[in-house]
């Protein structure tokens, strides 16, 4: 009879998204944390289209040690409403032993009965086919391996040893707190469940990282995903199936621009042409253009973003070029082209630094939209 559960990490319920601006018409923040909590209600969806009786959470169910009442009855009233289902949280770095303790112990107190804290490192049953072995974390920053126990963590023969971890498999930090890469071997497990990269990452046949359901950055360039494990028997390769969960996109697109390219025709053919409302975009723009190309390119994007959730033009990669008509547009004498002049200077001044450059080429451009702008 195959086992088959959910495995899903790095909810980060009440993150606020303070990273994120937020325009004055508009109330991306708040739906973008009201999709962490929804994801609740898709996650059990999940489970239940799969037959699957559990879902391991690999951390930071939480974004903060101390999420406020509301955020924790609510989340822990959605996963109470899930008929049939069994969740297992276990405290991440975010909302680890020590500085969320009022919270791991509210849940063992008031949470439901089908909601399971895992904050002991010790093997859990999960049914008459399988044990959980957790390793919660304990600190923020542990300074171990988060699953150096799970080797010593005993079970009964024929049960199928599945580990719940939180933590990363590499560290460019050297701070020692790295999972390592054949835990599944050392500790003889049959799947090993990771959280803390928020993307989805395969390590191994039997070790994987979910990602989280809802996406939180534009790093990883797809919709969150959880994963639907079957275990077959001790021993065997688990089947893996990703399951769509996210309703936010985070989508960060390259736009590399040439000399005299009709630029805002270019940004044009690289935004998404359905489903902009649940896109967060950033388009990084590369190159050379002129001024009224940069111009363009600035009023094409203000006309594009009202469409997205979130819309971000990145122009610190582009180079600027000048062109002696250009600054004419602007103005043939007087106090402006004075002022034309001296930036244009400052933005080819070699005793200056780049950003120094940087923000002069970045004037001029406003300098010369401005004009343009009052003109027309």
């Amino acid at each position: 009879m195959a086992f088959r559960f959910i495995h899903t990490s790095d909810l980060h319920i009440g993150r606020k998204f303070a990273n994120i601006p937020q325009p004055g018409d508009g109330n991306i923040r708040g739906r973008l944390m009201e999709a962490r909590h929804a994801a609740i209600a898709r996650l059990a969806e999940a489970a239940r289209a799969r037959g699957a009786g559990h879902v391991l959470l690999a951390g930071d169910t939480f974004d903060t040690a101390t999420p406020s009442a509301p955020v924790i009855r609510q989340a822990l009233a959605a996963m109470a409403e899930a008929e049939g289902v069994i969740w297992w949280l276990l405290p991440g770095n975010h909302d680890n032993m020590r500085d969320a303790e009022p919270l791991w112990d509210t849940i063992r107190k008031d949470g439901p009965a089908n909601v399971i804290p895992v904050t002991e490192t010790a093997p859990r049953h999960m049914s008459d086919e399988a044990v959980l072995l957790p390793c919660p974390v304990a600190y923020r920053a542990p300074g171990s391996d988060p699953t150096a126990a799970l080797p010593s963590m005993a079970s009964e023969e024929g049960l199928l040893r599945i580990g719940l971890a939180h933590g990363g498999v590499t560290d460019f930090t050297n701070s020692g707190d790295t999972i390592a890469p054949d835990r599944d071997r050392s500790a003889r497990l049959d799947y090993l469940a990771l959280g803390d990269w928020h993307g989805r990452l395969r390590v191994s046949d039997r070790v994987h990282y979910s990602g989280t359901p809802e996406q939180d950055r534009f790093k990883h360039g797809q919709r969150g995903v959880c994963l639907s494990v079957t275990l077959d028997r001790p021993g065997a390769v688990p089947d893996i199936e990703e399951v769509a969960t996210g309703s936010f996109l985070w989508q960060e697109t390259p736009l590399p621009l040439t000399a005299r390219q009709d630029a805002a025709a270019a940004l044009t053919e690289v935004l998404p042409a359905t489903g902009r409302r649940d896109i967060l975009l950033r388009v990084a723009v590369s190159g050379w253009a002129n001024l009224p190309q940069q111009v363009a390119l600035r009023n094409a994007a203000s006309d594009a973003a009202p469409d997205f959730a979130h819309f971000e033009l990145r122009t610190d990669a582009l180079g600027a070029l000048f062109e002696a008509t250009d600054l004419d547009a602007i103005d043939r004498a007087g106090a402006l082209r004075l002022a034309a002049d001296g930036l244009m200077a400052e933005a080819n001044a070699d005793d200056l630094s780049q950003s120094e450059r940087d923000v002069a080429a970045d004037a001029l451009a406003r300098l010369y939209a401005y004009v343009r702008e009052d003109m027309e």
